[in-house]
């Protein structure tokens, strides 16, 4: 791509977030994906205007973009300020939870959802309010140029590419989704005016990217199914409004430079101490939020059932979950989250003693507390039911110093390539998951190093700039009407 093309990245959630004009990292793992993305080359980060804070700030600068200093790096940000009543039908009603629950399989359709005008409202007049300001934003940006490429980030902007494309049908359109994409079946729940409302929202763009080739895979089979349009599968192409639109897929590396020189902060080697201090001969761990497509109610009870069924390991093997308070406005978190709690306290009351807790529930964000576990973990536990990519089973290994063993749900993006050197699980399969737990304590120190160096030769293999590069070698490729690659 000409470094003299304008590169605008769209996201609900920006790279920063305000308080009394501070600004501080924004949380989440795509705002940690697009970092990368940004320090590669110039860009202007559109996103939403979440808190008040950040309403202020965006006023200050009257709409327009400005430039932001944050953990050694530089950021030209664009904060959108929406109407307070449509967001929140945008985010509670539409994106989270009804998009959220189709694309993780997580609605007990015998039970939810009930679509009634509500959520036919919250979808006309949140969603789709909320994806033209971002839209309009994005064209305000670009007004002055004859071109730009303007990339789109995940489930909250289905139809934002919609609007950009009817008034700059000249501009190129990328859209990363980094979530699973789910089976035809699982796209039926919605309304069949709203399901092609969002299918012809995000097939507006010109290239549409997932994480692994099985998402890949379903959204072609989608296009098809649904809506009978022309797929080519092993070129991955769908034809459609006279277009070819590219479908790829591009697994999310970390960048272990970056992640390796967090691992040495000071605060880091406190908690250490503190770790080594008062463990036990096993250390499990998960760093996970607390939402319903992790699994955490699962991973709690095989451990329970691995308790049960190993004695032995009584008062030998403790169990630190890090986990991150999630959408607590929506009422499905919320009770998700207390019935963890209660899980808890029913394990550490079953199998605990006077000195020994089995469970250690951290409800709290803290990188460095996180990290300080990272590196002394036996069993890294990511279970999730389905995940776009997961993070943290890179993380983890790359920084573990004790050749842990990483205990993987085969439903995550990130098992697609380190399935050879994890202990694969069903995350439904609560007796296999105890049998994981107890073959992972028992590995042989010799099979617990052969793992470990494999899963670190893969972590780091690929960095984010590789990720970047393959997504803009594509967008070079298509805009100079090269024939597609099958990806």
């Amino acid at each position: 791509m000409n470094p003299e093309t304008p590169l605008v990245l769209v996201s609900n959630r920006g790279p920063a977030t305000f308080e009394d004009g501070q600004a501080r990292r924004g949380g989440g793992g795509l705002v940690t994906a697009l970092t990368g993305l940004v320090h590669h080359r110039d860009a202007v980060w559109v996103a939403s205007a979440m808190t008040e804070g950040d309403v202020e700030e965006s006023r200050r600068h009257g709409g327009r973009s400005f430039a932001v200093e944050l953990d050694g790096g530089r950021y030209r940000v664009k904060l959108v300020e929406s109407d307070a009543e449509a967001y929140d039908r945008f985010y509670n009603v539409v994106a989270n939870p009804m998009l959220w629950f189709i694309q993780h399989y997580l609605w007990d359709l015998s039970n939810a959802p009930d679509i009634r005008r509500h959520e036919v409202d919250a979808y006309e007049n949140g969603y789709c309010s909320i994806n033209q300001d971002l839209a309009g934003a994005v064209l305000a940006e670009v007004a002055e140029h004859d071109e730009a490429v303007v990339m789109l980030h995940d489930y909250h902007l289905y139809v934002a590419p919609k609007f950009i494309r009817q008034e700059r049908p000249d501009l190129f359109l990328h859209h990363f989704v980094h979530i699973p994409w789910t089976q035809p079946d699982a796209w039926r729940v919605l309304p069949a005016d709203i399901r092609e409302d969002i299918y012809e929202g995000i097939l507006a763009n010109d290239i549409i990217a997932f994480h692994t080739p099985s998402y890949r895979r379903n959204f072609l089979l989608c296009c098809r199914d649904l809506f009978g349009l022309e797929v080519d599968e092993e070129a991955g192409v769908v034809r459609f409004d006279g277009r070819d639109v590219w479908v790829r897929s591009y697994p999310l590396p970390i960048s272990a430079e970056t992640f390796h020189r967090t691992a040495q902060r000071p605060a880091v080697h406190e908690y250490e101490r503190e770790i080594i201090r008062r463990r036990r001969e096993h250390l499990i761990l998960r760093v996970d939020r607390a939402d319903l497509s992790k699994n955490v109610l699962r991973g709690f009870t095989a451990f329970d059932l691995f308790l049960d069924q190993h004695p032995e390991f009584h008062e030998q093997v403790t169990f630190i979950a890090h986990l991150i308070p999630s959408r607590q406005d929506v009422p499905e978190y919320a009770e998700y989250l207390e019935r963890i709690e209660a899980l808890v306290a029913v394990v550490n009351h079953r199998h605990g003693t006077t000195d020994w807790m089995p469970i250690e529930l951290r409800l709290r964000e803290n990188l460095e507390e996180a990290i300080a576990a990272y590196k002394h973990y036996d069993l890294l536990m990511v279970n999730a039911m389905f995940d776009g990519m997961n993070l943290i089973a890179k993380e983890g290994p790359l920084v573990n110093e004790r050749h842990g063993v990483s205990l993987l749900s085969e439903n995550t993006g990130a098992h697609e390539e380190l399935a050879e050197f994890a202990l694969s699980v069903n995350p439904f399969d609560v007796q296999e998951q105890a049998d994981a737990i107890h073959r992972a304590l028992t590995m042989s120190a010799e099979e617990r190093s052969w793992r470990a160096q494999g899963l670190k030769r893969v972590v780091t293999a690929r960095d984010p700039g590789d990720w970047v590069d393959d997504q803009i070698a594509d967008i070079d490729a298509k805009r100079k009407g090269e024939a597609p690659v099958g990806s």
